[in-house]
């Protein structure tokens, strides 16, 4: 629109007045389109012939009529896409309890949120949080909420409403970032579960420090792993599969009914592996470990199928 103005503007030069030095060339014409359409202009340009008054009345008017409703209209989108985006981000975090906040959606952090999924937890019950605005979209892709920013900051974490989250999984590229982002998450959240994984065995003990509940060292594991299957392949391939939940053998942690209170670990449905007695893990041949109680937990072999139903 403002180039349509200059060349209708320059066309009929000749019948504009410039108070200055009284002739209208480009850069005038320029000028007085430019504030017309902006403004009611400031008479310094007036056209005082009939055929640019004309053109004033038929074209240059309409035209600056448009740029404003163009302009009004710009903002009001403008401001009512940012209302009604902040609107649902409230609603959101409002509803927003008892999630999980994943930090990290590289492999680990991919990996894990699989594996939660694949126990039963919604997506939409699972806010990631990763610095890199690409894995946020890619994780939004998949059907999980996602906030950009380093999680080593307490306003990020309080954006994936930190302080209102069950459990967090930290999976973070360096094991510095990791211990920050635990010590973080512990002073905001005191009452939920933290699981991280670091790369150097030599570091597990620091993350707990700072308020992990379970530290998995990725590198170690591997390497377990790695000597397993080359003493028994299948032994790894078992292995493999429990920790793969969803697909043939899984291991899974569940209450103790009713009809299995009293009796031995022997005697109950299940391959028991262990028994979670408050703060004590015993093993399946603990003599302790018999009988079950009813505040026990056990940690179970179990078919796939059975999960899911």
């Amino acid at each position: 629109m403002l180039v349509l103005t200059v060349v209708i503007v320059y066309v009929d030069r000749a019948g504009y007045h410039d108070n200055s030095d009284e002739r209208v060339d480009f850069l005038d014409s320029v000028y007085y389109s430019t504030v017309t359409l902006s403004t009611t202009g400031y008479g310094d340009i007036v056209p005082y012939s009939d055929s640019a008054r004309l053109s004033n009345i038929l074209l240059v008017t309409p035209l600056r009529v448009v740029f404003l409703i163009i302009l009004v209209g710009t903002t009001l989108e403008v401001l009512a896409e940012r209302t009604r985006e902040q609107y649902r981000l409230n609603r959101w975090r409002s509803a927003l309890r008892d999630h999980t906040v994943v930090v990290g959606f590289g492999t680990k952090g991919r990996s894990a949120v699989e594996t939660l999924c694949a126990t039963g937890l919604p997506k939409n019950r699972v806010v990631v949080v990763d610095p890199n605005h690409k894995v946020i979209e890619a994780a939004n892709a998949e059907g999980f909420a996602g906030v950009v920013g380093d999680a080593t900051r307490s306003d990020v974490l309080l954006r994936a409403e930190a302080q209102r989250a069950r459990q967090f999984v930290i999976a973070t590229q360096r094991d510095d970032t990791a211990v920050l982002v635990t010590l973080t998450a512990r002073q905001l959240n005191r009452g939920a579960n933290i699981v991280a994984a670091v790369r150097e065995e030599e570091n597990a003990p620091l993350l707990r420090q700072s308020g992990a509940d379970a530290v998995i060292t990725s590198a170690s594991a591997a390497g377990r792993l790695l000597g397993m299957s080359v003493q028994s392949p299948t032994a790894g391939a078992v292995i493999e599969d429990l920790i793969q939940q969803g697909t043939g053998l899984d291991l899974v942690e569940r209450t103790v009914v009713k009809a299995e209170v009293g009796k031995s670990v022997r005697d109950t449905e299940d391959l028991v592996v262990s028994v979670l007695r408050g703060h004590r893990l015993l093993a399946y041949d603990d003599p302790d470990a018999s009988p079950l109680q009813a505040a026990d937990r056990l940690i179970t072999i179990v078919r796939a199928p059975m999960v899911q139903e």
